[in-house]
């Protein structure tokens, strides 16, 4: 079995936007991310992106977007994400699907494929349903976040690279 680290995008692996992060030069990525990224691997975890992108339903960006924004981030990162799931629905524009967190069907299918047992992986993200959607699985759950009491994780933290510390502590 393996271990694994779910990782969120927006909002962990890049600076979040509130009109949506499809273009390359919106993409940035925050200090700190890539050594966190290359600490978590060194340390046997495999990186796995868990991502909503409703921009797809709502019809703003397409899913080769997605994939240009992903392969960028591996160029910049050299290649540690081991995959990516999203999901491109949003129950307002398409039917609902358990691919859309907060369910946790995206984390469930990599568990799966890749043989992760969820004792020993982790979910970082910086919404509510991330978390929501780790619990579900059964992983455990970091929260990137600046509001500790309004979070549902029982750990907290201020961006990757404090979460990887504390995973690899």
């Amino acid at each position: 079995m393996n271990k694994c680290i779910f990782l969120d995008r927006d909002g962990v692996l890049n600076v979040d936007r509130v009109d949506y992060v499809y273009r390359l030069e919106d993409l940035i990525i925050p200090n700190g991310t890539i050594e966190a990224l290359q600490r978590l691997k060194a340390a046997g975890y495999l990186l796995i992106v868990i991502t909503n992108q409703s921009g797809i339903a709502k019809g703003i960006y397409t899913r080769e977007d997605v994939w240009k924004c992903h392969n960028y981030f591996q160029e910049q990162c050299g290649n540690l994400l081991d995959d990516i799931y999203f999901s491109p629905h949003h129950e307002k524009f398409t039917t609902n699907s358990l691919t859309r967190k907060p369910d946790s069907l995206m984390i469930e299918k990599a568990m799966a494929k890749y043989q992760i047992d969820p004792n020993v992986s982790w979910m970082i993200g910086d919404a509510h349903r991330d978390i929501h959607a780790g619990k579900k699985a059964g992983v455990k759950t970091i929260h990137i976040t600046h509001k500790p009491q309004e979070s549902l994780s029982a750990i907290t933290t201020d961006n990757l690279l404090e979460a990887s510390e504390l995973v690899l502590s």
